[in-house]
């Protein structure tokens, strides 16, 4: 019914339209003269079915009652001047037909007429104006019928807040109810319609007051310290309150370009105990143009990111070598896109074990750079293997290291880890070993430079407890921790492999670098963030459960030895490993006897002569 009645209570307004721009002109044409315009009135009222008549045969002829005027814009509007100028220009002609037949008393003066034909094209342009606002309302009303209107706060009201608040009300089911600002200056101010309803001590009780379902931080300037207290703050306005953040990338760019799809939830790699880690690899990366790299464990978490960061820099050729043909199809495919030639990407699938494979590669493909990301790594199970980690870490290693030497690699730089100071897995001890080998390589010849980079726990990476964690959220839990006090550093995976990249422009040879990780972060606050992010109570809809240390575990890892100091480098943040010097000829005769050996006790024997600060823990064969 409501289809049907809209026109002909269009019809009837644009008709009161005329009326009211008729009256409006005789009184604003005359009245400040002082002219008696009361015969004009009359004029009016005997006028009036000829001007309504001229006007609503062009009002339908323009199908001004066919348009569907809740999406009306500018070209709607257009319409609406051609009928009036149209039907005003039918008055005029008619004054030619009825002044011979002594109709003067129904005319009205030109500029008169003119005043009517500007009124009524007013008045007919709000009237759908207002149709297509009532129109939107109601149309509104029917969806927060059918779905839940979500009611946001915003955290910050400085330039990005307001932005963002400007592009949420475009969209449908949101709703600003307000913004939390510490500035005492905007305190109970209204910023473009809404109002500021405190600091953020106030955000828990805002929140649960105004019903709010989403808090959104506006802030990109902020220090990660200030960050993790404002999530713990919105952690606690309600399990079903979900966070989104501006990535602090948007403090470098145009704020122009920010709107809603800038932001992402709140995740775990934003609540690091330290700033991410700033790298210039416009700099640093510039030894990688024109060059053949050769990326080894290129399928995994850190050597798939390495190959993404390698290709911003234009190399000649980047060889992707790996074992797994699942994984380095996917990283070729992702590659393959942003190749400036067919043959600039190449998928090897090889295992670093393979003494000939590995020949083979190396007098194919010359590479100069090598980054080598393969490795066992997972501790529990290489702890029940001590074999196959020595295998695959120390000796893997050595089969890329010797080659690389042989082929004129330019420089090698290997991925090491905390767990090889003072180790007390034999994962820990392989990687130590890594070091050392690298060390002595280097030390005995001129053409390679070996370089080693040693970091924690990289977020997200394959196995690690990030992804663990949150299956065992999503499962409903529990979670699980080893032990209440065990402390790891964290790094993210695009952290991790700039790193790697930028330390194979600062080395010299032999060294192992160090990133200034910050403070450790303790496992059960990680797993604690984390329940919270998912919208959950830590404790009562999440269980935690400790399960006890591992085989090769400890408490806490380290990222220097008590014998070791650093030296500081180019970078603030990252620091060089004073190490001891290898004997090459005595290290490679322990590794020809640690090959040789297939008890897995004679092996952590082994391993324990080669690095005195290797201490097994709980080991089991």
């Amino acid at each position: 019914m409501r289809r049907y009645m809209l026109p002909v209570i269009l019809l009837l307004c644009d008709i009161l339209s005329l009326c009211i721009s008729i009256w409006l002109a005789i009184v604003l044409r005359f009245a400040e003269t002082g002219a008696n315009y009361q015969a004009y009135i009359s004029r009016m009222v005997v006028a009036m079915p000829v001007y309504l008549f001229c006007h609503v045969i062009f009002f339908f002829a323009f199908k001004l009652y066919n348009r569907v005027w809740i999406y009306a814009g500018i070209k709607e509007m257009l319409p609406i001047v051609g009928a009036n100028v149209c039907g005003m220009a039918l008055c005029l002609l008619a004054r030619v037909f009825v002044l011979p037949l002594g109709g003067k008393a129904i005319l009205l003066p030109k500029m008169l007429m003119i005043l009517v034909c500007f009124f009524n094209i007013s008045l007919i342009s709000i009237s759908r104006l207002f149709v297509r606002w009532a129109g939107y309302q109601v149309e509104k009303a029917d969806k927060e019928n059918d779905r839940e209107f979500k009611r946001v706060l915003i955290v910050g009201a400085g330039d990005a807040g307001n932005i963002i608040l400007r592009d949420l009300r475009q969209r449908d089911f949101r709703k600003v109810v307000g913004f939390i600002d510490d500035d005492p200056a905007k305190q109970k101010q209204i910023l473009n319609g809404v109002p500021v309803l405190g600091t953020r001590k106030d955000i828990e009780s805002v929140a649960y007051e105004k019903g709010v379902k989403e808090i959104i931080i506006a802030i990109p300037s902020l220090e990660n310290e200030e960050l993790n207290e404002l999530a713990e703050l919105c952690s606690n306005a309600g399990p079903h309150v979900s966070v989104k953040i501006l990535p602090s990338f948007f403090t470098t760019i145009d704020a122009a370009t920010i709107n809603y799809q800038n932001l992402h939830p709140l995740q775990i790699e934003d609540l690091l105990n330290r700033d991410p880690v700033k790298l210039d690899m416009k700099t640093f990366g510039k030894y990688l143009e024109g060059k053949t790299v050769l990326v080894t464990g290129a399928g995994g978490s850190i050597g798939s990111e390495i190959c993404r960061q390698v290709m911003k820099h234009h190399p000649a050729k980047l060889i992707l070598l790996g074992r797994g043909e699942g994984s380095i199809y996917e990283i070729n495919r992702e590659l393959q896109p942003l190749a400036e030639s067919k043959d600039q990407v190449v998928p090897y699938i090889m295992n670093i074990t393979n003494k000939e494979g590995m020949e083979e590669a190396f007098r194919t493909f010359r590479p100069q750079i090598v980054f080598h990301a393969a490795a066992h790594k997972h501790v529990p199970l290489m702890e029940a293997q001590p074999a196959e980690a020595v295998w695959n870490n120390a000796m893997g290693f050595y089969y890329t290291a010797k080659p690389a030497v042989d082929y004129g690699t330019e420089r090698f730089v290997l991925i090491s880890t905390d767990k090889a100071v003072n180790p007390t897995s034999v994962m820990g001890a392989t990687k130590r070993l890594t070091e050392k080998i690298g060390q002595a390589m280097n030390d005995e010849q001129d053409t390679t430079k070996f370089i080693a980079v040693r970091f924690g726990n990289v977020l997200g990476s394959r196995g690690s407890v990030v992804p663990l964690f949150k299956k065992q959220i999503e499962a409903g839990g529990p979670v699980t921790v080893t032990h209440p006090e065990m402390t790891r550093y964290f790094m993210t995976i695009p952290e991790a492999s700039q790193l790697v990249v930028e330390a194979g422009s600062m080395g010299n040879g032999g060294e192992v670098f160090v990133l200034d990780m910050g403070k450790p972060v303790k496992i059960v606050d990680l797993a604690r963030k984390m329940i919270k992010l998912s919208g959950y109570i830590p404790d009562k809809d999440i269980k935690i459960r400790f399960t006890g240390l591992r085989p090769g575990e400890k408490l806490f890892e380290e990222l220097l030895t008590a014998e070791e100091g650093t030296e500081v480098t180019d970078h603030v943040q990252i620091r060089r490993a004073i190490l001891q010097a290898e004997d090459p000829v005595v290290l490679r005769q322990q590794m020809r006897e640690l090959n040789g050996l297939k008890d897995d006790e004679e092996i952590i024997a082994q391993m324990q002569k080669m690095i005195p600060t290797y201490t097994p823990n709980h080991f089991k064969a």
